[in-house]
């Protein structure tokens, strides 16, 4: 380990979160890597720094890792908005615009996490706090607002997760379809 992949928390040497990254290539899925990566990238580290590093490991993962790091993208805020992503592009579908801001008339709408601009379809992924009554009165709002501007809203909560290909994949592709997408 060079010294530039440690730093000091509370006087302790620690790997620098990079570093942390690149070594649990060779416990976790690409999936995980590239949620880990997506994160990186929102807290301010640069993708540069990421493939700089991805470039000089030759540990156990390096492989997976490679693959990781093409896949993470900026813009991403939460990890099941990386992972839908992933369902998503996995499944064949184009990779969507992340947290992309619709504007209507020259008026905010909404911040959309996922957004296939040309087919004026959005994904959001809406977690528990959005069923708490003051979140949900405004998401409400917000979702008549984004159907008002043209657009088709596929909204995905966490049970869906459990069969992708139909509670996410098959919805957005529907959606995308029906605006003239063809694989």
């Amino acid at each position: 380990m060079d010294a530039e992949d440690t730093t000091t928390v509370a006087g302790l040497p620690v790997t620098t979160p990079v570093a942390t990254w690149a070594h649990l290539a060779g416990s976790l899925s690409e999936h995980a890597l590239v949620g880990i990566g997506d994160w990186l990238l929102a807290r301010g580290i640069p993708k540069a720094t990421l493939e700089a590093t991805v470039a000089e490991f030759t540990g156990r993962g390096s492989v997976v890792l490679r693959r990781a790091v093409e896949r993470v993208r900026p813009g991403v805020e939460s990890p099941r908005e990386t992972a839908v992503r992933l369902v998503l592009v996995d499944a064949g579908l184009p990779e969507p615009s992340l947290n992309w801001t619709l504007h209507s008339n020259g008026r905010f709408v909404a911040r959309l996490d996922m957004a296939y601009r040309d087919y004026r379809v959005a994904v959001e992924y809406d977690g528990r706090h959005h069923a708490l009554d003051e979140q949900f009165r405004r998401d409400a709002d917000r979702w008549r607002a984004i159907g008002d501007a043209g657009w088709i809203l596929v909204r995905i909560v966490s049970h869906h997760m459990e069969s992708p290909e139909r509670d996410i994949v098959d919805p957005v592709r529907r959606a995308l379809a029906s605006r003239g997408w063809s694989p």
